[in-house]
């Protein structure tokens, strides 16, 4: 059997696309699977991972003008070509694009000339390149069954989203005796992604300072642009008898042990990490980036909020005091903190990678 792979510019479409991959690799004997992608971080990270790669010249289209928007566009008969080349080429099964703006011409391309074809739409609010390939695919696969209010499809299978296999190993008293944690006080975990977030940085500063003298653990990646800047800054602020136990790190391999470890989440809402959330049951303030395509950041947090498993703090208006605050009326509040903690667990699809790959193959 083989396949077509495409999904790119961030993490979030690409490491769940590997996931799949890795899973397809498993399950078919001699599956053959070529990732196609664009010349961003994908064109790294594929061919790390031990997968065929080929990049298609294609961009994102840019807002700020109309001008750089047209110019955006343009490129895409020619990225539509390449991609219908690489496919009569390389004879697929079937295609499955998991996101980003490359995965639209190949996918697209994939409805004239291959057999099947399926998309992963990762958010609440499905972006306009999916909502459009939604008509013309075999099936599209959800993470949150509110996307499909959004689209028209010929099928629709609400998968969720895979997670990494170790987010299943992990155990909270584990993990705090492996960090070196105690197990009875309460501990917070903040992150930004895998380069941190300035403003999550910004509000943890302040909010560490108010927070020294509580019987409380922190765990603060920062990312590793941030780190010891912020490093030196929180040596100024904290006393000498401090008494909070408080971790800082610029970037962290083994996430899934420091956020089993904690009661409470300072985050982003990108998809990945909801997911990784709510295998681990694991309430959240989210910060949702403002500047992600059609604000599907804030649109996952409030499908979440809904049901009451997360908080949220709009980007602009997060500062010590309201991080602080918010912080406070949850840790006081553990009937509430243990609600949340059991809507969240009802969002996890611990079988997302067993769904999706059944769709693929079945």
């Amino acid at each position: 059997m083989r396949a077509i792979i495409t999904g790119g510019g961030t993490g979030g479409h690409i490491y769940p696309a590997l996931a799949i991959a890795d899973e397809l690799r498993r399950r078919v004997d001699n599956m053959e699977i070529l990732y196609v992608g664009s010349k961003g971080m994908e064109s790294r990270i594929v061919p790390e991972a031990g997968y065929a790669f080929t990049a298609i010249d294609v961009s994102g289209i840019d807002r700020s003008s109309m001008l750089k928007a047209s110019r955006s566009l343009v490129k895409f008969p020619h990225s539509f070509f390449q991609a219908k080349d690489i496919i009569k080429e390389f004879k697929p099964d079937f295609i499955l694009g998991t996101g980003g703006y490359v995965s639209f011409p190949v996918v697209m391309a994939g409805t004239y000339f291959a057999p099947k074809t399926f998309i992963h739409e990762q958010n609440a609010y499905p972006g306009l390149a999916n909502r459009y390939l939604a008509k013309r695919v075999d099936c599209v696969m959800l993470t949150f069954a509110e996307a499909g209010e959004y689209i028209e499809a010929k099928r629709i299978k609400v998968t969720g989203l895979p997670v990494r296999r170790e987010f299943f190993a992990v155990t909270p008293q584990a993990s705090r005796q492996a960090l070196g944690l105690n197990d009875n006080w309460f501990t917070i975990i903040a992150f930004g992604g895998s380069r941190g977030a300035a403003t999550i940085n910004r509000a943890m500063l302040e909010a560490v300072e108010r927070l020294q003298d509580r019987a409380m653990q922190i765990i603060w990646i920062t990312g590793p642009d941030h780190y010891e800047d912020i490093k030196r800054q929180v040596q100024d602020r904290l006393k000498r008898d401090c008494k909070a136990v408080l971790k800082i790190i610029p970037y962290m391999n083994n996430i899934e042990q420091a956020m089993a470890a904690a009661h409470l989440a300072i985050c982003r809402a990108g998809a990945s990490t909801l997911a990784e959330l709510a295998v681990l049951g694991l309430p959240a303030i989210l910060v949702p980036y403002p500047y992600a395509a059609e604000n599907h950041q804030e649109k996952n947090a409030r499908a979440l909020m809904g049901k009451k498993a997360v908080t949220m703090v709009i980007d602009e208006f997060l500062d010590g005091d309201t991080l602080v605050n918010t912080i406070e009326a949850l840790r006081s509040e553990p009937d509430r903190l243990n609600f949340m903690r059991q809507q969240m667990l009802q969002e996890a699809k611990p079988n997302a990678l067993e769904d999706i790959i059944a769709e693929l193959i079945g």
